[in-house]
C-alpha cells in the first residue's frame, strides 16, 4: 500500500448541481480495483496512473476535518465519482467510515455511489447523518444476472448482494436507489434486463432508479474495453466498431423506446426515475426522520 500526497480533499462549493444535487465532492482514494470493463475513470484525461491499484490519500481525514470546519456553507458531500469509497482497502483503513463520522460531526449530508455491499458496515453512521441532513445511497447495478455481472464487473459484489444491501438499507429508512448505467449495447440494453432490475429494485424498497443507456468510450479506455470484450465475449468488439466507429457516446437505435419502457416500468412500480424528482425527494425526506439503527 502506497499512500499518495494530497493538498485538499473537498471540492469547491457548488450551489446548484444537476447531478443529484451534490454540493461538494471528494475522493479519499485514487484508482479502483473493481476491474469493470467499461469504467470511464480509466481514461487518460483524468491522469490516473496505474488505475487498477488503489492508493489512499495521505492524512485524508485530517485534511478533510480542517476543510469541513472552514466551510461557511454546509451541504451534501458526494463520494464515489472517481474511486469507489468501499474498495478492499476500506475494510482495514476505514477512511470512508471516518469521513462519514466527520460529516456527521460537522452536520453535512452525504451521497455515496458504490458497487459494494461493504456499505452495510456504515449503516449506523449513515442513519446518524440522516437525522440532520440528506443522505442518498446510489448503488450501481447494470445487470440482474450474477453471471454477466462477474464478466463485466469482475471484482465487485455480485448484483444479488447489491440488491440485498439495498434492501437492508431501505428497511433502515435510508433513501436508496440504483444507478442503472451504463446499459452496455448488445449485453444489457434489453427490456428483459431493465424489467428485472426494476422488479428487484422494488423488492429491495429503492426509492429511485436513474438510467443511462449506452456507454461512453474515450481513446485509451476504448482499447481496454474492446480487449476485455474480446476476452469475455469473442467477436463482440467487431460489432461495436461496426456500429459506433470512434464515437464517444455509444447507444443503439431504439434507445428512446427502451427508455420509454423503463419509465413506464418505474411508474408502475412507484419508483422515481427523473433527476429533478430524485433530488427533491431525497432532500425533502431526510431531516428529522427517525431511523431504525442497525
Amino acid at each position: 500500500m502506497e499512500p499518495i500526497k494530497a493538498r485538499s480533499i473537498l471540492s469547491s462549493y457548488a450551489p446548484k448541481n444537476d447531478w443529484f444535487g451534490v454540493n461538494y465532492n471528494m475522493n479519499l482514494y485514487r484508482g479502483c480495483s473493481h476491474g469493470c470493463i467499461y469504467c470511464d475513470s480509466r481514461s487518460d484525461c483524468y491522469g490516473i496512473e496505474d488505475f487498477d491499484r488503489v492508493r489512499p490519500k495521505e492524512n485524508a481525514l485530517a485534511i478533510l476535518e480542517r476543510e469541513l470546519a472552514s466551510r461557511r456553507k454546509g451541504g451534501v458531500v458526494g463520494m464515489g465519482a472517481m474511486s469507489d469509497p468501499y474498495n478492499p482497502l476500506e475494510r482495514k483503513l476505514d477512511l470512508t467510515g471516518g469521513a462519514l463520522d466527520l460529516l456527521d460531526r460537522h452536520r453535512f449530508g452525504a451521497a455515496l455511489a458504490t458497487k459494494s455491499a461493504l456499505i452495510l458496515r456504515d449503516g449506523d453512521r449513515l442513519a446518524s447523518i440522516a437525522r440532520h441532513s440528506p443522505v442518498l445511497i446510489k448503488m450501481t447495478v447494470t445487470t440482474a444476472d450474477d453471471v454477466l455481472c462477474g464478466k463485466i464487473e469482475p471484482r465487485v459484489s455480485p448484483s444479488s448482494e447489491r440488491f440485498a444491501a439495498l434492501g437492508e438499507l431501505s428497511r433502515a429508512g435510508l433513501f436508496t436507489g440504483i444507478l442503472l448505467m451504463p446499459l452496455l449495447p448488445f449485453l444489457e440494453d434489453s427490456r428483459e434486463n431493465v424489467a428485472a432490475i426494476v422488479a428487484r429494485g422494488k423488492e429491495a424498497g429503492v426509492r429511485y432508479i436513474f438510467a443511462g443507456p449506452g456507454v461512453t468510450l474515450r481513446s485509451n479506455q476504448r482499447e481496454w474495453f474492446y480487449r476485455e470484450l474480446d476476452r469475455q465475449f469473442p467477436g463482440l468488439s467487431d460489432r461495436y466498431r461496426a456500429h459506433f466507429g470512434d464515437r464517444y457516446a455509444c447507444a443503439l437505435p431504439g434507445t428512446d423506446r427502451l427508455m420509454a419502457y423503463f419509465r413506464e416500468e418505474c411508474r408502475r412500480a412507484g419508483i422515481l426515475c427523473s433527476m429533478k424528482e430524485i433530488i427533491r425527494a431525497y432532500r425533502d425526506a431526510a431531516p428529522g426522520r427517525q431511523l431504525a439503527l442497525f
